[in-house]
């Protein structure tokens, strides 16, 4: 398995993969996102990653967005990213496809100088690649995550130090910022 960047000509095996797997209900939902994304400007700079088989198809993609963090209407001097979203075909899902593109991305990003990357996801899945919940740590979502789900709104520090000076809300790209995409 290979792991590259992403390009246009890559949009409709990149849509194909996130619909099988969301599924019929959130893949169309998921679909409409990543375009939006991939043509949002404030989502930049931005990291389109896709694991490739042997034969070149693809079976995974996982996308990296600008993020701010804002305390008090300012911006901190924090560099972020939010990683959203990650899907794996499901014929190869539980094979360590999305591990592998977590993985990638987070060292493009540290390499780039990003101090951390946030995520909404599974709580059971997202700790094994290193995230741990953020809004203990004083990291908000850009909405309110419900209670029962606050496991699930997570952060990675790649800079040591970091975690602990920066406090306040994620301001993600305008194609993000919408209530809907932030229930678990």
């Amino acid at each position: 398995m290979k792991l590259r960047e992403t390009g246009k000509s890559d949009n409709a095996e990149i849509e194909k993969i996130h619909l099988m797997a969301f599924g019929p209900e959130q893949g169309p939902e998921i679909v409409e996102l990543v375009q939006n994304l991939l043509a949002d400007e404030t989502a930049r700079p931005l990291i389109s990653l896709a694991a490739v088989e042997e034969n070149g198809n693809l079976s995974g993609h996982i996308l990296f967005t600008k993020a701010e963090i804002e305390q008090a209407g300012e911006s901190i001097p924090v560099s972020a990213q939010l990683l959203a979203p990650l899907a794996v075909h499901p014929d190869h899902q539980g094979k360590g496809v999305g591990g592998l593109l977590i993985k990638e991305g987070l060292r493009m990003l540290k390499d780039a100088g990003v101090q951390l990357v946030f995520v909404l996801g599974h709580p059971d899945y997202y700790p094994r690649s290193g995230f741990r919940p953020a809004g203990e740590l004083g990291l908000d979502a850009p909405y309110p995550i419900p209670e029962k789900d606050a496991g699930a709104w997570m952060v990675q520090e790649l800079v040591p130090g970091v975690l602990g000076r920066a406090q306040g809300r994620l301001h993600c790209a305008e194609a993000l910022d919408k209530p809907e995409y932030w229930r678990e």
